[in-house]
């Protein structure tokens, strides 16, 4: 939907960084050709007391510059927050790209007042194999939404918007309240958008709103960050309870496999001592099957699509499990630790 010239509202743009040297210049070059009246557009870079190059980066720029003492990307963003002055705040990541209609796009969608929040696709920027398997992961990376859709409350795990690519009436944040400091990465925008709901605003997910993101270029990189989201979900039912859907999802993802490694060690321990090849049949059966599933569904997709990249069937499986080994490990971590004082 276009708006005319006078009627833009003004936007601030708030990118938390702590030592993004190696990619905060691509994010400020795409943010200085974005289309949108300039003087209604305000970009704030907090600053998490970086200790490389990235504050010097920054002040080569028409940007504003806030240095950030405490930790945390929530802290970051409030103090982003309090040193803005936008009718709409719009959030990104030092790791992204944003094209030039970015702006216009995330203003278009806040035409309707009953609108607070509004969250976008967000693709890769590189096409390693790595950044390809985030985007086409059962379960992405970032979140993709194909089609709009307007919620007035977050059901799903894979329907909620990310702070990366994330924008949200002032008026909506005054009535909900700042973003929840305790959650320091993972989950961190989800409980902020929860509350937004619960003040009656409506969430757009579209995908119209896009940026692109430097998804994690090793194995390694990608399985500590799957760790920390699960860290940030474990947080959840500790601060909020189980009134949070994502509680119960996290709840439920770690019960889940629990339960699936406690029978695993049951059935190791009945072989052992018993040594019956039905034992071992049903030991490996179960071992096995989320596995042989996840390979017969890539199958399927790489067939459909006339991929030839067929070495993705087996290792996106084994990419997928790994990453939800370590997403309930970082659960399970925060949830035994012990309850912090805020």
């Amino acid at each position: 939907m276009e708006t005319k010239n006078e009627a833009y509202p003004k936007v601030s743009i708030i990118v938390p960084v702590k030592n993004g040297a190696a990619k905060i210049k691509d994010l400020l070059d795409s943010l200085m050709r974005v289309d949108y009246d300039k003087d209604k557009l305000e970009i704030i870079v907090v600053d998490g007391n970086s200790t490389d190059t990235t504050k010097e980066i920054v002040s080569k720029y028409p940007v504003k510059l806030v240095i950030e003492e405490k930790a945390g990307v929530n802290v970051a963003r409030n103090t982003g927050i309090r040193n803005s002055s936008g009718e709409i705040i719009a959030f990104t990541d030092h790791d992204c790209v944003v094209p030039e209609n970015w702006v216009k796009a995330i203003v278009s969608n806040f035409q309707d007042h009953q609108v607070g929040c509004v969250g976008g696709k967000i693709l890769r920027y590189n096409n390693d194999f790595l950044s390809c398997y985030a985007d086409e992961s059962l379960v992405p990376v970032m979140r993709i939404f194909e089609n709009r859709t307007v919620i007035s409350r977050i059901k799903s795990p894979l329907c909620y918007p990310v702070g990366c690519n994330f924008a949200v009436r002032r008026e909506a944040i005054e009535k909900a309240g700042f973003f929840d400091e305790r959650f320091t990465y993972g989950f961190d925008e989800l409980e902020f958008a929860e509350r937004i709901c619960m003040e009656g605003y409506k969430i757009v997910l579209t995908p119209d709103v896009m940026v692109q993101h430097k998804h994690r270029s090793t194995l390694s990189e990608l399985l500590k960050q799957t760790f920390r989201y699960g860290q940030g979900g474990g947080l959840l039912p500790k601060t909020k309870g189980i009134k949070s859907i994502f509680s119960k999802w996290v709840l439920l993802s770690i019960i889940g496999f629990a339960l699936w490694f406690l029978t695993l060690l049951y059935l190791a321990f009945c072989l052992l001592f018993a040594g019956s090849m039905e034992f071992l049949v049903t030991f490996l059966a179960f071992l096995f099957t989320p596995l042989v599933v996840l390979i017969v569904i890539y199958s399927y997709r790489t067939f459909k699509m006339g991929d030839s990249h067929y070495k993705r069937i087996l290792a996106y499986p084994l990419i997928d499990i790994a990453r939800f080994v370590a997403f309930v490990a970082g659960g399970i971590n925060c949830l035994l630790k012990p309850r912090s004082k805020r």
